[in-house]
């Protein structure tokens, strides 16, 4: 199965368990917030300012297509750069794909540069897949925050709704 057949499946999968509001038991009443969860939110967010920190701070690979630039998996009806922290994340993404045998050209880029100038260069809203085929994996949306708001969904530039 390939990289973009899984990601369908594994959407696919996520999709189902989510509660559409059908189900004929009765609703649980609702509960009063735990402050114990919102120390977990926190510390979530810090999680993940982290990684974007040191993804910034970072070479990462990113594959070539076949007319030598960046190569994008499109995913919930956006596209994606997919980088890797190095050959070990990007062997196994091939592996994923079941395309291991192939030769997989790429281009060393610092994670900044992809989040302040690659993507506000595209004609097109774009994210960035950071280990896309690992356990550690982290997805990098175009979002205000991430990326310069100009190229943000969420920003002001011509893709944005703010």
């Amino acid at each position: 199965m390939g990289f973009d057949e899984e990601w369908g499946r594994l959407r696919a999968a996520a999709t189902e368990r989510v509660d559409t509001g059908t189900s004929t038991e009765p609703a649980e009443p609702a509960r009063e917030p735990d402050p114990a969860a919102e120390v977990d939110v926190e510390a979530a967010r810090e999680a993940v300012l982290e990684r974007l920190a040191d993804f910034r701070s970072r070479v990462v690979l990113v594959p070539l297509d076949d007319r030598g630039g960046l190569w994008t998996a499109e995913l919930g009806g956006l596209d994606w750069i997919c980088a890797f922290s190095g050959l070990e994340t990007l062997a196994r993404f091939a592996d994923a794909r079941g395309e291991d045998e192939r030769e997989w050209p790429y281009r060393r880029i610092v994670g900044a540069r992809l989040l302040d100038e690659v993507i506000p260069a595209l004609d097109f809203p774009c994210g960035v897949a950071l280990d896309a085929a690992g356990p550690d994996g982290i997805v990098f949306p175009p979002l205000r925050g991430l990326v310069p708001d100009g190229a943000a969904l969420d920003g002001d530039g011509p893709e944005g709704k703010a």
